[in-house]
């Protein structure tokens, strides 16, 4: 067998910071020291590499010295202290009324994962399949700042599900209302979330359209376009979200646990 030593490009403050969340999580357990297979600084590396590199779990569980069961337990223990820590969509948007956000933009995204099959029994379809994209996977909702920065992400809803009834099924959707109806925070969105309701603003449908109102599509698209980067770069930065390979209904969670970590990148954040 050949070792050889490697470099995880991660900032050591995200590495710090996951470990500190793992060892609160320990002591609020009532974990001894030394009771664990690994310390919480070699599984915040585990987590970080499973986020960072999609690599197998027995591949992180050999190299931190423990069994694939233990890894995949130590893997959704960091999971879920990093999603804990993800914001409230209400509290991000008073937030950025108050920093002098001009909108937001709301967009969905697909969460590919291993084929699953769960049947809805009004219709009888799989309900993490989506047509829209040919493949199995969770509908995540996502709303980034003006900037493109990521800055809430939505509970999973499968993937068969349409963008507006997950924004609707979630509760972003009334949360944009209240920013845009008590703020004046108004949010920008896709054809897909058209009727979506006062506050949320959508490019006008059909052809041969008046000049004003061409006009105003191109300006929502260019506006969108600057905002829709976020979730490219969640799933550029954390190769892990390109296809889950653990149960559908983690993806939120994974989704959330995701977003922390790009936060915590984040420059002059």
């Amino acid at each position: 067998m050949i070792t050889y030593s490697a470099t995880l490009d991660v900032p050591e403050a995200t590495a710090v910071l996951l470990t500190d969340l793992l060892i609160a999580e320990r002591r609020r357990r009532g974990t001894g020291i030394g009771a664990r297979a690994a310390s919480a600084r070699d599984q915040a590396i585990l987590v970080l590499r499973w986020f960072r590199q999609d690599a197998d779990m027995p591949t992180l569980a050999r190299d931190t010295g423990v069994s694939v069961a233990t890894g995949y337990r130590y893997l959704h223990e960091g999971i879920d202290v990093l999603a804990d820590q993800a914001p409230d969509l209400h509290r991000v948007l008073e937030a950025g009324s108050a920093a002098g956000w001009s909108h937001v933009v709301l967009d969905g995204t697909l969460i590919r994962t291993d084929r699953c099959r769960t049947t809805n029994p009004e219709s009888g379809h799989d309900l993490w399949y989506s047509g829209k994209h040919r493949a199995h996977g969770g509908n995540v909702q996502v709303v980034c700042d003006p900037d493109g920065f990521p800055v809430a992400v939505s509970p999973v809803e499968p993937g068969s599900m349409h963008d507006l009834a997950a924004a609707r099924a979630t509760g972003f959707l009334g949360a944009l209302h209240a920013a845009a109806a008590l703020l004046g925070l108004p949010a920008l969105a896709d054809k897909g979330y058209d009727g979506a309701g006062v506050g949320i603003h959508t490019p006008a449908k059909g052809a041969h359209l008046a000049p004003s109102t061409a006009t105003r599509n191109r300006l929502l698209t260019r506006l969108r376009a600057e905002g829709e980067r976020g979730i490219a770069l969640l799933k550029n930065r954390w190769k892990a979200l390109r296809r889950i390979r653990l149960c559908p209904q983690r993806i939120g969670a994974v989704v959330a646990a995701a977003l922390i970590l790009t936060n915590a990148e984040r420059p002059n954040r």
